[in-house]
C-alpha cells in the first residue's frame, strides 16, 4: 500500500495546508491526477497523485496544516474496496465525518477495451457491455436491448445505463459530485448546487466552483467551526505570509549563491517586423504579444546552452530533463509565483502563447498544479509590460540561472555605419558561479540575441 505525502512545491515550503480533497475512499485515481488542494505560503496548488490504485483512507481533515512528507492518505491496489469504518485508536488520525455525496460504490478497474466486432460479426440480439455494466442494468431494472452504447463500437457504458434508470423512474439525470467542503460552503454563501458547473473529476463540483458561483465577495463568512484556512484567513495575512517566505527564500539565495550577472542590447527590428505581420494575418485568438517571442527563445538557448539549465544539489550540477521554463507571474494580492512551462522548447509560438495565458490566469486564481510550482529548470521574468527596460533578478534555488527582459523601447544606433533609430530589448542573465562562469553566461545571451533575429525559425 502507498502513502501519499504532503509534497514539497519549492525550495522555500517547509509544510502545507490541505484545503480539499477532490477525491474519497474508494475512488480510482491514476498517476498524475489531482486529488487534494494544498495552500502554501505563497499560493493554492492542485496536487497530483504519484501512483495509481484505490483511495482507500484518508488520513489528514481539510484545514489541517502538516510538514513535508506527512502521510495525507493511503492508496491501495486498484479494485480494492475502502475498508471497513472502525474506531480510531488513541493517537491515530481519524478520516474525515463527512460522507461523500452522493454516495456510491467504489469504482471498479477500468475494464480493458476491447476491439469492437463489427455489427456484421455480432449475433442478432447481442449487446455488447461488459459485465459490470450488465450487474449494474439488472440492479437497475433496464433493459440493455434498448439502450444505445456511447462507449466504443457502441458498447453500453456505466453511465448509460444510469442515465436510463434515472429516465425510467422520473428521476432526472445523476447527480454530480459535490466534495464535502463545496458541499459545506454552499450551505454557508447560499449557492444553489443544481446550478454550480463543476471542475473537477467527472465533472465534481469543487470549493472554488462554489465560490466563483457566489454573490458578492468569493470568501465565505467567517465561522467558528474550523474550516480551511484559505476561505477564512484574511487576505492581507495570506499576502504577509507570502511576503515572508518570499523574503526567506531571496535572503537564502542571495547569501548561499553566488551569483554574477550579464546583459546585452537585442536588437528587435526583425522580430517586431514578423510580429506585425503575422498579428494582421491572424485572427484575434491567435494573436502573439513579444513574450511570447523572448521566452521561446529563452528556452531554445537554454537548450543550446544546457549548462545553465538545470539544478544545483549536493555540491555539484545535475542538468534538467527538458526545458521547463519558469514564468514570474506577479500576484493580484502582491507577491509572486514562477510556475513552468514545460518543455517550452518545443511548443509552436502559438501554444505557447496560449500555455504562458493560462498559466497566468491559473496563477492569479490558485489553481496551478504541483507539477507546475516544483519542476521549473531554468526562470524567466519579463518586465517589459511594467515599463522597466533593465531588470537583475535572483536565481531561484536550486535552479543556477535567472534571466531578464526589459521594455522593448525605441533607441538611437549605428547599423551598417549608419546612425538610426530602432527598437531594442535589455537581456540580462544571473548565474551561479558555483555551475558556470561569465563565458557561459555570455554564450547563452549571444544564442538569444542571434535566435530573436529569425523569429520567423522560433
Amino acid at each position: 500500500m502507498a502513502e501519499f505525502t504532503m509534497p514539497s512545491l519549492g525550495a522555500d515550503m517547509d509544510e502545507g495546508t490541505l484545503v480539499e480533497w477532490l477525491v474519497g475512499p474508494g475512488d480510482l485515481v491514476r498517476r498524475g491526477d489531482p486529488v487534494a488542494v494544498v495552500e502554501t505560503a505563497k499560493s493554492t496548488i492542485e496536487v497530483e497523485c504519484f501512483d495509481t490504485g484505490t483511495m482507500t483512507k484518508l488520513l489528514v481533515e481539510p484545514g489541517t496544516t502538516v510538514a513535508v512528507g506527512t502521510p495525507l492518505a493511503l492508496i491501495g491496489p486498484a479494485g480494492e474496496r475502502r475498508p471497513a469504518p472502525h474506531a480510531p485508536k488513541k493517537g491515530e488520525p481519524s478520516e474525515p465525518v463527512e460522507p461523500r455525496t452522493p454516495p456510491e460504490p467504489p469504482s471498479p478497474p477500468p475494464e480493458p477495451a476491447p476491439v469492437p466486432a463489427s455489427p456484421a460479426a455480432r449475433p442478432p440480439g447481442h449487446v455488447d457491455a461488459g459485465p459490470l455494466v450488465r450487474h449494474l442494468a439488472e440492479q437497475s431494472d433496464v433493459d440493455l436491448g434498448t439502450l444505445h452504447g456511447s462507449g466504443p463500437g457502441g458498447r453500453v457504458t456505466r453511465t448509460d445505463v444510469e442515465h436510463a434508470a434515472a429516465a425510467r423512474t422520473g428521476a432526472g439525470p445523476p447527480r454530480a459530485r459535490v466534495t464535502p467542503l463545496a458541499r459545506r460552503l454552499a450551505a454557508e454563501l447560499g449557492v444553489d448546487l443544481a446550478t454550480v458547473r463543476g471542475t473537477g473529476r467527472q465533472s465534481a463540483v469543487r470549493a472554488s466552483d462554489v465560490r466563483r458561483a457566489a454573490p458578492g465577495p468569493s470568501a465565505p463568512p467567517a465561522s467558528t467551526a474550523p474550516g480551511p484556512p484559505s476561505a477564512a484567513r484574511p487576505a492581507e495575512d495570506r499576502a504577509a505570509a507570502m511576503r515572508r517566505a518570499i523574503a526567506g527564500l531571496m535572503s537564502r539565495a542571495n547569501r548561499d549563491i553566488p551569483h554574477y550577472h550579464l546583459s546585452t542590447t537585442v536588437d528587435m527590428a526583425a522580430a517586431t517586423d514578423w510580429l506585425h505581420e503575422h498579428n494582421r494575418r491572424s485572427p484575434i485568438g491567435e494573436r502573439l504579444l513579444p513574450a511570447a517571442l523572448l521566452l521561446k527563445a529563452a528556452a531554445l538557448a537554454a537548450r543550446e546552452v544546457p549548462e545553465l539549465n538545470g539544478f544545483w544539489a549536493d555540491d555539484h550540477f545535475t542538468a534538467g530533463e527538458g526545458v521547463h521554463l519558469g514564468v514570474a507571474v506577479s500576484l493580484r494580492g502582491g507577491g509572486l509565483v514562477a510556475p513552468a512551462l514545460r518543455h517550452a522548447d518545443t511548443l509552436a509560438l502559438p501554444r505557447l502563447m496560449n500555455a504562458l495565458k493560462d498559466l497566468v490566469t491559473r496563477a492569479r486564481t490558485g489553481r496551478l498544479r504541483g507539477s507546475e510550482v516544483s519542476g521549473a529548470t531554468i526562470t524567466v521574468t519579463d518586465l517589459g509590460d511594467q515599463g522597466v527596460e533593465t531588470v537583475f533578478g535572483v536565481i531561484h534555488p536550486p535552479q543556477v540561472a535567472l534571466v531578464g527582459f526589459g521594455r522593448v523601447t525605441d533607441r538611437p544606433c549605428a547599423v551598417d555605419g549608419l546612425l538610426g533609430v530602432r527598437p531594442v530589448v535589455t537581456a540580462t542573465l544571473s548565474a551561479d558561479h558555483r555551475a558556470t562562469d561569465g563565458a557561459v553566461g555570455s554564450r547563452y545571451l549571444t544564442a538569444v540575441a542571434r535566435l530573436l533575429q529569425k523569429p520567423e525559425h522560433l
